[in-house]
C-alpha cells in the first residue's frame, strides 16, 4: 500500500528512467482497453454465459488492460471501473434471480449495490487499517528505531550488514502492514549508510543492499497475511464465497516456511551474484549508533504504539485458539485505540497526512468486480473454459498447482500491482478450483497457496511499488534486478515444487484428506 507522499516520491525518483513513449503507451492502452470493453459487449451471446456475464467479461478486460498498461491511475481507474458496472449492468437482467424473474433490467440501483459491494467487505475494512498503522509509524517513528535498533547490533561486515537488513525487513513485516512503507522506511537508512562510508552509489555492495530490502519485504508477503494488501484481498473472496476465514496463525503455519526458506536462498543468490567489492567497512556499526542517537531516547507515544502493536499481534496469533475475534474486528479495535485523545498516538489530522484513499478504493472496487465476476457466473463460465482446454477436470492438485502458478507467475510480468492481481484472478482461480473433478481438493487451502503466488513479483522492478522506491535509488542497474530477480523467482518455484509434493499435502492445504 503507497501513500501520496511515497507515490510522489517513487515518481520523483524514477522519472528520469521512465521510457520517453510510456504517455504513448498510456494512450494506447486507454484505447486498447475501451476497444476490447465494446467488442467483448457487442459479442453474440455465448452458451451458459448470462447477458450481465458478459459484460462482466467486458469490465474485467478493461481493467486488466487499463491496470497492464497503466493507462489510468489506479485510484482513477477503480471510479471509472465502477461506473461501467453501475452503467452496463444496470440494462441487463440480475443473473442471481431465477430465468422467470431475470426478463427485466437489473437496473441503476441493483447495479450500484453490486459496484460498492467491496466496500462492505471486512477486508477492506482491514486494509484501511493497515494504513492508519503505517501512518502511526511514520508519525511516531518507531519503524525507524526498530530498523536502527537492529542495524546496531550488527558488525562491520558487509555479509552481516546485509543480513542485518533482512532481519529488518522481517521484523517489520510482523508490524508495518504495508510492504511500499517497510521499504521507504529502510531505504534511506541504507542510502545514509553508503553516503556516509562514502561508498561507491553504483557499487555492488549498494545495488546488493537495495535491492536484498526490497526482495525481503515482497518475500514476507508470503508468510504473513496482514503484511500486504493482496492478502486481503484473497481473505475477501474467501470470506464472501465460502463465509469462512482463514485465521493470520492459519496462514503463517502455511506460508511462514516457505518465506523462511526463500530468505535463505535469496541470501546466497544476492551475496554470490551480487558479491560486494569489500568484506568489512569499518566504523560501520559506530555510524548507526550515532544515528540512533540523534533521534533520542522512546518516546511516550512510540512506547504506546509499541504496546498497541505488539497486544495486536498477540491477538492475531491467538485468534482461533484462544478467541474468536477476527483479524479486521481486532486491528479496527487498535485504530480506535490509536485515536483517542490522550491514550493515543496520533490525532485524526495527523493520520490523514499522506493517507492512501485511493488505495482503499482501489482494493473495494477489486472486491466488486471478482463479486461480480462470481455472481454474474462469469467467473464460473471462464473457469469452465480453461478447465476443458487445459484438461483440468480429473487432474491431481499438484499439476494443477503448478499450471495455475505458472500462468500466475507469467501474468504477473504484466502487472505493477499485486492488488489489482488478486482482485482479477483469485476470482476465477477459485471458479477453477470449484469446476475441476478432482477427488477431495480443497478449494480454500488451494486459493491461500495461489495467492501466496501473487506475490512472486521479483523479477521487474516495475512489478511492485517497493521494487521501484529500490530501483529510484539509482544504485543499480535494472539488468541486476532483473537477473538477480529471475535466480529468486527460480529458487521461489522449486520451492513451490517441493511443498506442494511434502508440507503443503501433509498439512491438508490442498486436498481434505486431513481435516481442516
Amino acid at each position: 500500500m503507497t501513500t501520496a507522499v511515497e507515490a510522489q516520491a517513487i515518481a520523483a525518483a524514477i522519472a528520469p528512467t521512465v521510457a520517453p513513449g510510456s504517455d504513448v503507451v498510456k494512450r494506447a492502452g486507454l484505447v486498447a482497453a475501451f476497444i476490447a470493453l465494446v467488442a467483448i459487449v457487442l459479442l453474440p451471446a455465448a452458451t451458459g454465459l448470462p447477458a450481465a456475464g458478459q459484460m462482466m467479461l467486458g469490465i474485467l478486460a478493461f481493467a486488466v488492460i487499463v491496470w497492464m498498461t497503466e493507462a489510468l491511475d489506479y485510484a482513477v481507474s477503480a471510479v471509472v471501473i465502477g461506473a461501467l458496472m453501475v452503467f452496463l449492468l444496470a440494462f441487463t437482467p440480475d443473473a442471481a434471480k431465477p430465468v422467470t424473474a431475470a426478463t427485466a433490467a437489473m437496473g441503476t440501483g441493483a447495479a450500484l449495490n453490486l459496484a460498492l459491494s467491496g466496500f462492505s467487505n471486512s477486508a477492506v475494512a482491514l486494509v484501511a487499517a493497515a494504513c492508519f498503522i503505517a501512518a502511526a509509524m511514520t508519525a511516531t517513528g518507531l519503524d525507524r528505531r526498530i530498523a536502527l535498533v537492529v542495524l546496531s547490533r550488527v558488525d562491520a561486515r558487509t555479509n552481516h550488514i546485509v543480513i542485518g537488513a533482512m532481519g529488518v525487513g522481517f521484523l517489520l513485516s510482523f508490524i508495518v502492514p504495508s510492504t511500499t512503507a517497510r521499504v521507504a522506511c529502510l531505504v534511506p537508512i541504507m542510502m545514509d549508510f553508503i553516503l556516509a562510508f562514502k561508498v561507491e552509489k553504483r557499487s555492488r555492495f549498494a545495488g546488493l543492499l537495495v535491492i536484498t530490502a526490497a526482495q525481503t519485504a515482497s518475500i514476507w508477503n508470503i508468510g504473513i497475511k496482514t503484511a500486504a494488501a493482496q492478502n486481503m484481498v484473497a481473505a475477501g473472496f474467501i470470506q464472501k464465497q465460502f463465509q469462512t476465514t482463514i485465521s493470520w496463525t492459519e496462514w503463517f503455519v502455511a506460508g511462514a516456511p516457505f518465506s523462511a526458506l526463500l530468505t535463505i536462498a535469496l541470501y546466497f543468490i544476492m551475496t554470490r551474484m551480487m558479491r560486494p567489492e569489500m568484506s568489512e567497512i569499518a566504523g560501520g556499526k559506530e555510524t548507526i549508533r550515532r544515528q540512533l542517537e540523534a533521534i533520542g531516547k522512546m518516546t511516550a507515544n512510540e512506547w504506546k504504539l509499541l504496546a498497541i502493536v505488539l497486544t495486536l499481534l498477540g491477538f492475531w496469533a491467538s485468534e482461533k485458539a484462544l478467541h474468536d475475534f477476527d483479524t479486521a474486528s481486532t486491528t479496527i479495535a487498535a485504530i480506535a485505540l490509536m485515536l483517542l485523545p490522550r491514550v493515543g498516538v496520533m490525532n485524526w489530522k495527523t493520520s490523514q497526512k499522506g493517507f492512501p484513499w485511493g488505495t482503499v478504493v482501489l482494493f473495494a472496487i477489486g472486491i466488486s468486480v471478482g463479486t461480480a465476476l462470481l455472481q454474474t457466473r462469469a467467473a464460473g463460465w471462464l473457469a469452465n473454459l480453461i478447465v476443458q482446454h487445459l484438461g483440468l477436470q480429473s487432474a491431481s492438485a499438484f499439476a494443477i498447482l503448478m499450471l495455475l502458478s505458472l500462468f500466475l507467475i507469467v501474468i504477473h510480468l504484466g502487472f505493477a500491482s499485486a492488488t489489482a492481481l488478486a482482485s482479477t484472478m483469485i476470482p476465477i482461480v477459485i471458479s477453477v478450483l470449484g469446476a475441476v473433478q478432482t477427488p477431495g481438493i480443497n478449494v480454500i487451502g488451494m486459493t491461500m497457496l495461489l495467492q501466496f503466488v501473487v506475490s512472486f513479483g521479483f523479477i521487474l522492478p516495475v512489478n511492485a511499488p517497493q521494487n521501484m522506491i529500490a530501483y529510484g535509488t539509482d544504485t543499480f542497474e535494472a539488468r541486476d534486478f532483473i537477473r538477480t530477480g529471475l535466480m529468486v523467482t527460480l529458487a521461489a518455484a522449486v520451492l513451490l515444487v517441493i511443498f506442494s509434493l511434502t508440507y503443503w499435502p501433509w498439512m491438508g492445504y490442498m486436498t481434505l484428506s486431513s481435516p481442516q
